[in-house]
């Protein structure tokens, strides 16, 4: 046998970047030099196979199921371990039905519902009152939540540069909060689509009962549909919404847009972006986001100037959103029991891994957002300085 006792403890051994101990079978191994920053406890040991077909996804149903506890605060442990992501395995070929899932209209709706539809009433636990689920813009150090995520929606409207009477399309408008705020600030008729049965609720509620019915409309459809109706707008945003669609259906959706979108008019698109042209973590395709995709900012832009889109700003909101889900993780940790006690331990794990890690990705720099605006065409009419 290897000088280790298994073979985890010889591969945990790979991310000394950071000092930290290892419990398994009564002993104590410690990885790195200097002061443990926290301790991994495995109640039970981990296959070399699941280590080296995926260390992310073996690593995260172990947390899930408590077969690995955390010893110290889990923002810090996950923050020294995806600091070193390079080091972790990923057997691809093993993990097909993952990483390349279909991308079909059918099976993006199953996905897509699989996430939104867990139900208003989880959402709103630990959401803002506008429940608002994309990144928070902090204006302030002393900004809220709930005030950090009316800003996003103001900045976002105020980058549209709408005028009364404007027809708005909000493609994958979650609860429709920036329709409706839209609709009421800037006087625009405000249309929206989503694919999640619950939110398309949630929006008809909202905008009955602040009697808009006739300048607000939601439908739960896929964008590509609507745009066979053959309605023209005036702007259109989308945000979160693009990391949905599969990296096969980009210029499908750029197309689409550009197809919807009224000669000189504007295009907002919010999105979470990768780095590189990468598959995907395997763990957060099978437990939350099945069938996410992160598109680069290359690619994205590369995609507009094939569709007519021309570029004039882009802004990076990536230590907004670092924020915005460190809210969003303490706001679970106090409702935490009560997640428990309706959707169990092991998916009240599930989620807390998932809103810190993503957390910890942002905030070190291997994901980000960003804000593109685009013009279909070129318009001489916007101010030629930025005006938000």
């Amino acid at each position: 046998m290897h000088i280790f006792d298994t073979f985890l403890i010889h591969y945990l051994q790979r991310f000394d970047e950071y000092c930290f101990t290892v419990k398994l079978h009564g002993k104590t191994y410690t990885v790195g030099e200097g002061t443990p920053l926290f301790n991994l406890v495995f109640n039970r040991d981990i296959s070399k196979k699941e280590l080296l077909t995926s260390t992310s996804l073996s690593l995260g149903e172990a947390y899930m199921r408590k077969d690995l506890e955390i010893e110290g605060d889990l923002f810090t442990a996950l923050r020294c371990l995806l600091s070193q992501n390079d080091r972790f395995s990923l057997e691809k070929s093993a993990l097909g039905y993952l990483l390349h899932s279909s991308e079909s209209k059918a099976d993006q709706k199953k996905m897509v519902s699989s996430h939104y539809d867990l139900g208003n009433d989880f959402y709103g636990l630990w959401l803002d009152p506008s429940m608002s689920y994309s990144c928070a813009y902090f204006k302030n150090d002393t900004d809220t939540l709930e005030t950090a995520q009316h800003n996003k929606i103001y900045y976002t409207l105020e980058k549209l540069h709408l005028k009364k009477g404007m027809k708005l399309l909000d493609i994958g408008c979650g609860w429709g909060y920036l329709l409706i705020e839209a609709v009421q600030k800037y006087g625009v008729k405000g249309y929206g689509c989503t694919l999640s049965r619950e939110q398309w609720k949630k929006g008809q509620e909202r905008i009955k009962a602040l009697g808009l019915e006739g300048q607000v409309r939601i439908d739960l459809i896929d964008y590509r549909d609507l745009a066979e109706e053959g309605r023209k707008y005036d702007r259109i945003v989308s945000v979160g919404m693009i990391e949905h669609v599969g990296r096969s259906n980009y210029s499908l959706y750029m197309k689409t847009a550009s197809h919807m979108l009224k000669k000189g008019g504007l295009f907002l698109l919010h999105y979470i972006s990768g780095h590189d042209e990468s598959v995907g973590n395997p763990w957060m395709r099978k437990y939350i986001f099945p069938g996410g995709m992160l598109p680069s900012l290359r690619e994205i832009i590369a995609k507009a100037y094939d569709y007519d889109f021309q570029v004039i700003d882009v802004e990076s909101l990536r230590r907004h959103y670092y924020r915005t889900l460190m809210c969003w993780y303490h706001n679970f940790q106090a409702v935490r029991e009560q997640v428990i006690a309706d959707k169990g331990e092991e998916f009240a794990r599930m989620w807390e891994l998932y809103l810190c890690g993503c957390a910890v990705s942002f905030q070190i720099g291997n994901i980000d957002v960003h804000q593109i605006l685009m013009t279909k065409g070129t318009n001489n009419e916007l101010p030629m300085i930025r005006w938000y």
